[in-house]
C-alpha cells in the first residue's frame, strides 16, 4: 500500500489522488507555502513539493525585482 508524502499513512484507492509521481490523500495536496489545497496538475512543483501557481510559486521562484511584471522588474 503506498504511503502519503504528507502525513506518512497508507493511502487508500478510494481516497488517493495522484501528483508529482506519488499518491496523495486529498486533504494533504497542500501548498508547501499559503496550506491551500491543490487539484491534481493544477498547481506548481519545486523540488519535489507542491506549491499553487500565483501567487506563492511565483513570488517564491519567479524573476525578482520589484512590481513583479512588466520590463522593469527582472534581475539581470
Amino acid at each position: 500500500m503506498p504511503k502519503c508524502p504528507n502525513c506518512n499513512k497508507e493511502v487508500y484507492f478510494a481516497e488517493r489522488v495522484s501528483s508529482l509521481g506519488k499518491d496523495w490523500h486529498r486533504p494533504c495536496l497542500r501548498c508547501e507555502k499559503c496550506k491551500k489545497t491543490l487539484s491534481a496538475g493544477g498547481h506548481a512543483e519545486h523540488n519535489g513539493r507542491p506549491y499553487c501557481h500565483n501567487p506563492c510559486y511565483s513570488a517564491l521562484f519567479g524573476p525578482g525585482g520589484f512590481g513583479r511584471g512588466g520590463a522593469e522588474s527582472h534581475k539581470y
